[in-house]
């Protein structure tokens, strides 16, 4: 045993998209936050961004702006289509 408890021959699985789909959920409520702090409705303003790819859409408060361009738009929308899929089967 390590110092995790973990057995040290047990294989650890490293899954990426997970790991993407954790950092947009993270990005979205970092902007959101953001937005709200500076009297914003975050879901006008998010959804103008991904509609018109507008930068002015997201306020630079909290580097807000600077954090959503650092992952692509379709890949906001992709994991927002596939999250309201899931929860309305």
């Amino acid at each position: 045993m390590n110092k995790n408890n973990q057995d040290v021959t047990e294989t650890v699985s490293f899954n990426a998209e997970e790991i993407r789909r954790s950092n947009i959920c993270e990005i979205l409520k970092h902007v959101s936050q953001a937005l709200e702090e500076r009297g914003y409705n975050s879901i006008n303003q998010l959804a103008g961004y991904l509609i018109s790819n507008d930068p002015a859409y997201i306020s630079s408060h909290n580097n807000a702006r600077s954090i959503i361009q650092s992952v692509e738009r379709h890949e906001i929308i992709e994991e927002l289509v596939r999250f309201y899929l899931e929860e309305h089967k």
